[in-house]
């Protein structure tokens, strides 16, 4: 091949990567706009600050990514349990919650234990064995992980 030609032919392959990747990186970005995400949320904690602010994180999660490109869910246990009975000080904003989508789970190791019935708990609320593992498998799945 001719020299100047492969010279040529050389700066205008550097000339044009730097497109192509940004054309390869918004082609990505596109993709993974677009792909459902999940957050699971772990509160094991009786503090109602903690519990405000892992229901604040999921509506902005859901608001961010919008709520039907999200699953959320939060995983209650040990000493966060009781924030899902009925007589709890966060009882109306894990009832919004619910309402807007956001998946609550209450771990039933937890209410064995604490000898909670499931008529303690608020309406809408599910169930799970052991809490721990439902988040560990949720995980391995590939859901985000957050604990506030």
């Amino acid at each position: 091949m001719n020299r100047n030609l492969t010279a040529t032919l050389l700066a205008a392959a550097i000339l044009l990567a730097p497109g192509l990747a940004g054309a390869q990186s918004a082609a990505h970005a596109s993709t993974m706009g677009s792909a459902r995400h999940h957050v699971v949320i772990q509160v094991s904690d009786a503090d109602p600050a903690k519990w405000n602010l892992a229901l604040n994180n999921a509506r902005n999660v859901q608001e961010d990514l919008g709520m039907d490109n999200v699953d959320v869910e939060i995983v209650a246990y040990g000493p966060g349990l009781p924030m899902l009975k009925t007589d709890s000080p966060v009882a109306q904003r894990v009832a919004s919650a619910t309402a807007q989508g956001v998946t609550l789970i209450a771990c039933e190791n937890t209410m064995k234990n604490t000898k909670v019935e499931r008529s303690q708990i608020l309406p809408g609320v599910k169930f799970q064995g052991a809490g721990v593992v439902h988040i560990m498998k949720r995980e391995k799945e590939g859901w985000a992980y957050v604990r506030p």
